[in-house]
Order: C-alpha cells, then sequence, then structure tokens
C-alpha cells in the first residue's frame, strides 16, 4: 500500500500560482495512476486532474484544464499540482491519490476512487 503525503498549500490571492506536492513510499510508485482531488466546505469531494503511470498521458476537470498542470517524477516518487490564474472556487482540501488497477481508459479506476490510496490533504484558501 502506498503512503501519500501532500504539502504546498496555503493562502493566495485571485490570480496567484501555487505548486502542490505529493511525496509517495512505500510501494512501487511507478506502477500507480495518480491523481488530485479537492473537497471545498460543504461539498462532495471532485476529481481535479490525473497522471499516467509514464507521465505521458493526463485528464482534467474542466474546471481547471488550462490553469492546472499535473506532473510526476517517478526517480523521486513524486507528484506534482501547478496551479495558475487561480479563483476563489479554487478554496478546497487537495488530496492526492494512488491507484494501481487497470482500465482501458486508464484514468477510470482513479475517478471512481473506490480503491483509492489517499493523502491526509493540504488546505489551498484563495481570497478575491
Amino acid at each position: 500500500q502506498v503512503q501519500l503525503v501532500e504539502s504546498g498549500g496555503g493562502l493566495a490571492q485571485a490570480g496567484d500560482s501555487l505548486r502542490l506536492s505529493c511525496a509517495a513510499s512505500g510501494a512501487t510508485f511507478s506502477s500507480y495512476v495518480m491523481g488530485w482531488f479537492r473537497q471545498a466546505p460543504g461539498k462532495e469531494r471532485e476529481f481535479v486532474a490525473a497522471i499516467s503511470r509514464s507521465g505521458g498521458a493526463t485528464y482534467y476537470a474542466d474546471s481547471v484544464k488550462g490553469r492546472f498542470t499535473i506532473s510526476r517524477d517517478n526517480a523521486k516518487n513524486m507528484v506534482y499540482l501547478q496551479m495558475k490564474r487561480l479563483k476563489p472556487e479554487d478554496t478546497a482540501v487537495y488530496y492526492c491519490a494512488a491507484d494501481k488497477s487497470y482500465a482501458s481508459r486508464w484514468y477510470v479506476p482513479l475517478l471512481a476512487s473506490e480503491s483509492n490510496s489517499w493523502g491526509q490533504g493540504t488546505q489551498v484558501t484563495v481570497s478575491s
């Protein structure tokens, strides 16, 4: 089972940038599809971005497409979320997620969240 620890959250103003990091340990990192989810106060956790095992493919929620970029470094067991042009509606706790299931569409098991491993989350607050 992979262990995940997020970092890099904090306070930002609308239009600012932040980069989140997620350190993975305890398993073969490159065997996991990785992703980010977020949960705003009073709302359900929602998908943000996913990256394939090799890092060669990415998939984004429409709400962040063009503003956020997910990347990974398999040599360092790290996954990142670069967030640009932040909006107040991006305020949430951001969670790193990992899934090692296989599917014809590689991101589907992660989005389904049935077997994800999760980090503890990091708070991102964006003021207007």
